[in-house]
């Protein structure tokens, strides 16, 4: 059988049975871009099925750097000293809100560290004075782990979604990833109470970060299949200067292609999104990113004042760029690869 029908074969079956064995994993992760072709084009037609030609937008808002946690990679880690922090106010956050609503936007994501500023009665505070003013909007929240009680809290507020990337299914590899404090199964049990609780969940992981392996990506794909989140966020690791991975060997764009790609056939209907990190490691990356199956991006909402200083990773794109130029950007780019941004929550289709 010639090398082509071989990934043929494998292609189809994890369409047909939406699974994967980690034998067809590796096998598609060594796959070349031509190689790859088939994948990716079978990805897109999933996709395509599923969401036609529609990119959802989503606000994001960088609101705090503060952060309790020391995670190696991170770069607002709380023993980052070169760490230039910042907070906006409710009234910051209202701005940018107005803004994006302005340009279109119907999904605003508020991301921040774990701030002990941003208490439970402040997160709810701020929830629940966006979604008086905007009743039609989508509220996401990624903000780290909570005591269920508050993340019910939070719902109650009126917010209808929650980002927490699992970074990891591996406990091991969680492990060297995150100070001791720091649990896996704390993580692992956060998101099974959001979803209990009624939220649209997203999990993910970094692609290509220290010590990942063959082994733990099909752990990250199992739990993937067992969750069954609304959305899955993946993006390449890039290290940051101030942590104890700075000069680490980033992810590579194939790689995350190639995963956009498998994740969309194990999980036809989720929200994939193609990250500002794709788009910081290849000019293109976004792009690329949209035809390997993606259907969501995030323009940048935040004051530029503190994009910079929201540095998770060095190097990031669209720091400079005022909110309508990052929205028409994306526009731009997604109408020249045959896509359409929309005005719309973009809810989950699961």
């Amino acid at each position: 059988m010639a090398d082509i029908d071989k990934i043929k074969e494998i292609v189809d079956r994890i369409h047909d049975t939406q699974n994967i064995t980690k034998e067809e994993l590796e096998i598609l992760l060594s796959l070349n871009e031509e190689d790859a072709e088939y994948l990716t084009t079978k990805a897109r037609e999933v996709r395509e099925s599923v969401y036609g030609k529609d990119v959802y937008i989503r606000g994001l808002i960088e609101f705090t750097n503060y952060c309790k946690n020391d995670c190696l990679y991170c770069g607002i880690r709380r023993s980052n000293k070169n760490a230039d922090r910042y907070r906006l106010s409710l009234e910051d956050i209202m701005n940018c809100c107005e803004t994006g609503y302005e340009l279109g936007f119907r999904t605003f994501v508020l991301q921040g560290g774990e701030d002990a500023y941003y208490n439970e009665d402040r997160v709810c505070e701020v929830v629940k004075t966006i979604r008086d003013k905007y009743p039609d909007c989508a509220i996401t929240l990624s903000i780290g782990e909570w005591p269920k009680e508050s993340y019910e809290k939070f719902y109650k507020a009126g917010a209808n979604r929650y980002l927490l990337r699992h970074e990891t299914a591996d406990s091991c590899h969680y492990a060297k990833l995150h100070p001791e404090e720091m649990s896996f199964d704390n993580r692992i049990q956060c998101l099974k109470d959001l979803k209990e609780i009624g939220f649209q969940v997203g999990c993910g992981f970094m692609v290509g970060s220290p010590y990942q392996s063959v082994d733990t990506l099909f752990k990250d794909l199992q739990w993937i299949k067992e969750l069954q989140p609304h959305m899955v966020g993946i993006g390449p690791f890039i290290s940051q200067q101030d942590t104890p991975f700075a000069g680490k060997e980033s992810g590579t764009l194939e790689m995350t292609l190639r995963l956009l790609s498998i994740i969309r056939l194990i999980h036809p209907r989720v929200l994939l999104p193609s990250t500002t990190a794709l788009g910081t490691i290849h000019p293109l990356g976004r792009e690329k990113g949209i035809l390997a199956g993606g259907n969501v991006v995030m323009p940048n909402l935040s004051p530029t004042s503190v994009r910079k200083k929201y540095a998770l990773y060095d190097n990031k794109i669209c720091t400079g760029d005022e909110a309508a130029e990052c929205r028409y950007c994306l526009q731009e780019r997604m109408e020249s690869i045959g896509y359409h941004v929309v005005t719309d929550r973009g809810d989950s289709k699961l």
